[in-house]
């Protein structure tokens, strides 16, 4: 399993031949600019909310690719109006697709598009596939639902937000680390807008006192689990 940093939210994932794209947020972004959204391979697209800066170049890139568009069932719907392929799903509810298995998780945030409508409620995304299990926080606060993870799924990377003002900060990340029993830890969601600029050093440091690995990508960079 191959896990590329695309800036902000958003995050490719190659598994058993498969391209998977999660909240694709890279034509708005200017740290971003270096990437081409028309050059991205996309099998599937999974959103875990509605806000732009997770869904701006989902239209795009699905038009493009015929992706199917994974989510909740107001944000896959929403899409599917559109022409576009789209699998519905809701809180606790997974899904055996092609590549392996997805369960859309609880997640604390807000969810509308744009123009204020309706996108259902945030979640994120458990993983199993090739063997690897990751987990997807989306933006959410530390919440004691993720203490339910670990009791199904054993996992070997947790991607959380760790930002702050919008979402969890990094000491509360650690802590959604213990909850989760997993200490390879991808952070995101931080960096973009002046709200969410972290100190790259501390985090890493407090990460590290705690005997835990946070790695924070340059964007277009990959890992491999």
């Amino acid at each position: 399993m191959k896990i590329t940093f695309y800036g902000h939210a958003c995050i490719g994932i190659e598994v058993s031949g498969r391209h998977i794209l999660v909240d694709p947020f890279i034509t708005g972004n200017p740290k971003a600019s270096h990437i081409d959204i028309n050059t991205l391979k996309a099998d599937y697209i999974l959103v875990t909310h509605a806000h732009q800066d997770h869904v701006l170049d989902v239209e795009a890139i699905a038009k493009r690719t015929k992706a199917t568009i994974v989510s909740n069932y107001e944000i896959a719907t929403h899409f599917g109006h559109k022409g576009l392929n789209y699998h519905p799903m809701n809180h606790g509810g997974s899904w055996k697709f092609d590549f392996g298995t997805v369960k859309y998780v609880n997640a604390i945030h807000t969810s509308s598009f744009a123009d204020g409508s309706y996108g259902g409620q945030p979640g994120g995304f458990v993983i199993e596939g090739e063997h690897k299990n990751i987990y997807i926080a989306g933006d959410t606060a530390l919440t004691m639902d993720m203490k339910l993870i670990p009791m199904r799924t054993k996992l070997d990377l947790a991607i959380l937000p760790i930002g702050d003002n919008f979402t969890m900060n990094v000491d509360d990340a650690i802590i959604a680390s213990d909850f989760l029993e997993c200490d390879k830890v991808l952070g995101y969601h931080y960096d973009t807008f002046g709200f969410i600029v972290i100190n790259h050093e501390e985090a890493i440091k407090k990460f590290f006192d705690k005997g835990k690995d946070l790695m924070l990508l340059e964007i277009g960079a990959s890992i491999e689990l």
